[in-house]
């Protein structure tokens, strides 16, 4: 009897003892490895992925490209095996959202997901082909440019406020053509600024992008012959929708050419280079006439020029150039427009995109040209001149000798037979020297001597100078001259007065700034620009400034006793 209920017991044991052996306990959930998103109706994404039964759901959500995942929903333990969605309302129309999803059962989860990105919209859609009749583009869709886009055949290309056109990082050079006879419109306010950028996600962006926006009117250019805009025909001259064929900018004759207007608008991470050596810029106006109007415009990290003025002539005003990789702005072949408020400002030299071109190894502040090169028939002196009116610019350089390269560090290029007036300026942190006056043909242009004449087609006058290697002009030379610095104005600014101390905030020297509240270009209480400005044009700048322009009792861009005016729509990263 005790043999008997031993053996039952051990037999009960041994069965007991089987089964903990052969148990594995609960399976690790599945990892999602389908996740996608999708935009769906307005201010709305749409997550799919393939569900397992048994097995419930986490979504997280971040803003952009951030890590810092938050908890949006749950979903419960699947009953089947089978397609799951999810749809998360209520976004920012623009915004870039970035998802990924974590499977469940009971107390243990799966490792997230692979992270999703995309764009709330109502609609994402994609620029493919050249727009040949009159367009809007909606501020409640994402537009995509997938190639080289031209406006042409007369057609106006309407920009609506707040709306956001990306330039596709994976096709080179996308870039948007306003060409002769086409017009485009597109005025943003300062709450709702229209912005051109990359397509890549903040954070990942870089110099070179894309290409940029390029506007062509029918303007007087001072060369000859058939000229190309720089960059273009690398897909031929035949005209292929799309494609990157010549675009001919010079031979016009109609100085008050009407291509459009501009207004609040942004350009970003700009430059793509469809030639060596031949980057497109951030904006690039050739031959545009007087018939067209732009104000409060920005670029923000151009491979190339901020600004470039081919010929033609227009008004523009309160326009800003933050980390240029070349020139802040560039004017050449006879651009005769007026200009007025203007800040340019560096701090470092960005990392390229791969491929997409180089850092010049000359950036200057202005590098202002007269005609070089092919198509010039009288050389320096070929008409008509370029003399443009640029009034109150505030231009600071990086500071450093490495950041301009071995040929760059001149607060103002003026050259090859430039003429211009320039006036009630701040000029700071340019390594190599405040301005660099070349050639004899631009000093003819100021009259061939060092003090101001009121009827002289190049006048600097009333501009202040700080950390410019302790150099007002370039050494005087054969080929280097210099104006009259008490006659004219012009203030090298004492060892103490550093730029820093000149405005209210502005970064230092080899600083990192993290958004554009790092920089107010105002002038700090006391600072000698807040004075000293040329307050009644006279002779031929008032006579050039007509009503556009008149003169400040400050120098630089911003009243000190004024408006803020490039805060609200500006924006800076470095990325």
């Amino acid at each position: 009897m005790r043999t008997h209920l031993f053996l039952t017991a051990l037999a009960a044991t041994s069965i007991f003892v089987a089964a903990c052996g052969d148990s594995t306990g609960p399976t690790t959930p599945t990892t999602v490895t389908d996740l996608a998103a999708t935009p769906v109706g307005t201010n709305k994404i749409e997550l799919t992925w393939t569900g397992t039964s048994g097995e419930g759901y986490k979504l997280e959500r971040a803003t952009g490209a951030a890590t810092a995942f938050a908890l949006i929903a749950t979903v419960d333990a699947l009953a089947a095996d089978g397609m799951q969605t999810y749809t998360d309302s209520g976004l920012v129309v623009d915004q870039d959202y970035s998802y990924r999803i974590t499977s469940v059962v009971g107390n243990l989860q799966s490792t997230p997901s692979a992270s999703v990105t995309t764009t709330a919209c109502a609609a994402c859609v994609n620029i493919t082909g050249d727009i040949t009749s009159s367009r809007t583009l909606f501020a409640d869709t994402v537009y995509k440019l997938v190639g080289f886009i031209h406006v042409a055949n007369g057609a106006t290309l309407t920009i609506q406020p707040g709306t956001k056109i990306r330039g596709d990082y994976n096709t080179l050079g996308s870039s948007l053509f306003i060409l002769r006879g086409a017009k485009i419109d597109a005025q943003g306010t300062a709450d709702k600024p229209i912005v051109f950028t990359s397509s890549r996600l903040p954070g990942e962006r870089q110099p070179g992008d894309w290409g940029g926006l390029l506007i062509v009117g029918n303007a007087i250019n001072n060369r000859s012959g058939s000229v190309i805009v720089e960059g273009t025909g690398t897909d031929g001259s035949a005209v292929v929708s799309g494609k990157n064929y010549d675009v001919v900018y010079n031979g016009g004759t109609t100085a008050t050419d009407n291509s459009g207007t501009l207004k609040y608008v942004r350009v970003e991470f700009a430059g793509f280079a469809p030639v060596v050596d031949n980057e497109f810029n951030g904006f690039t106006f050739a031959a545009v006439g007087s018939g067209t109007r732009m104000s409060y415009l920005q670029t923000l990290a151009p491979l190339d020029d901020s600004y470039e003025f081919f010929g033609g002539g227009f008004d523009i005003d309160h326009i800003v150039a933050f980390e240029t990789a070349d020139d802040m702005f560039d004017m050449s072949e006879g651009w005769v427009g007026r200009m007025q408020f203007l800040i340019g400002i560096n701090t470092v030299q960005l990392t390229p995109r791969t491929g997409a071109g180089f850092y010049a190894t000359d950036m200057e502040g202005l590098e202002n040209d007269g005609c070089n090169g092919s198509g010039c028939d009288n050389g320096y002196d070929t008409q008509p001149f370029s003399i443009p009116l640029v009034a109150n610019f505030t231009l600071i350089g990086c500071g450093k000798a490495q950041c301009v390269g071995p040929s760059g560090g001149h607060g103002m290029m003026i050259r090859r037979g430039m003429g211009g007036y320039y006036v009630n300026g701040v000029v700071a942190r340019f390594p190599t020297d405040g301005i660099s006056l070349r050639d004899q043909s631009t000093y003819d242009r100021a009259g061939a001597t060092p003090t101001p004449s009121a009827t002289a087609d190049l006048q600097m006058l009333n501009i202040y100078f700080s950390q410019v290697n302790n150099l007002l002009f370039q050494a005087p030379s054969a080929s280097q001259f210099a104006l009259d610095p008490t006659a004219n104005s012009l203030t090298l600014a004492p060892a103490a007065d550093s730029a820093s101390t000149l405005f209210v905030k502005i970064p230092q020297v080899g600083a990192t700034p993290t958004d554009v509240n790092d920089f107010d270009f105002t002038p700090a209480n006391g600072a000698a620009i807040a004075t000293g400005g040329l307050t009644t044009f006279a002779g031929a700048i008032a006579t050039k400034a007509g009503s556009f322009a008149s003169g400040t009792s400050y120098r630089g861009a911003v009243d000190p006793a004024g408006p803020k005016w490039w805060q609200g729509w500006t924006y800076y990263a470095r990325n």
